[in-house]
């Protein structure tokens, strides 16, 4: 009787199926079994939105079906990975930031921190909420490094192939992130 393996498979197996036009559907769908949780917590973190992460999440794998071919392995598969879900997450927060300033002012944000900031006790939720209104205030860089780091735990040598960046900027943004963070929660 075969058995069935349970262990996750490698990403030279996965790029293998993948480059392989007869088995480019089964790597793809092994590559999405591996990267998708870690994917969208990431992406859920940068938009706050199920439905969001979610679509972010699709164009990721479609983006990595497509340009399969010109990954040179220079990198881990992840951290490519990683690069493509930060730039759909940034390209998302940046058009959303444009609509927002074409449809609201300083005082519906203004009332969507204040409502956060009622006096209920606070549970999780509500500081979680908190802690998501604070880093809304973040530059996208910012917010996106902070993101990498608190919510993935992501080492700055890792963060920084992913981002481009050096690990002393990388230090410097986390930092500043986490200033302002504790500035607004201390408002």
């Amino acid at each position: 009787m075969p058995r069935t393996s349970t262990a996750q498979p490698t990403d030279e197996h996965i790029l293998s199926l993948m480059r392989d036009v007869r088995s480019m559907e089964r790597g793809l769908k092994l590559l999405m079994d591996k990267y998708q949780e870690p994917l969208y917590r990431h992406l859920r973190a940068m938009v706050h939105s199920h439905d969001d992460a979610n679509d972010l999440l699709q164009n990721c794998f479609i983006k990595a079906y497509q340009c399969i071919g010109q990954f040179e392995g220079k990198s881990k598969l992840y951290t490519w990975l990683y690069r493509i879900a930060a730039n759909e997450a940034i390209t998302f927060l940046r058009g959303q930031k444009r609509r927002a300033a074409d449809s609201m002012d300083d005082n519906a944000n203004a009332s969507i921190c204040q409502a956060l900031k009622a006096d209920e006790p606070l549970d999780a939720a509500n500081i979680e909420a908190l802690l998501q209104s604070a880093m809304q205030t973040l530059p996208d860089k910012q917010k996106q490094v902070f993101v990498l780091r608190y919510y993935d735990e992501m080492p700055y040598e890792e963060m920084s192939k992913v981002l481009g960046t050096s690990v002393g900027a990388l230090k410097a943004s986390y930092h500043h992130a986490v200033k302002k963070i504790e500035n607004f929660l201390e408002r």
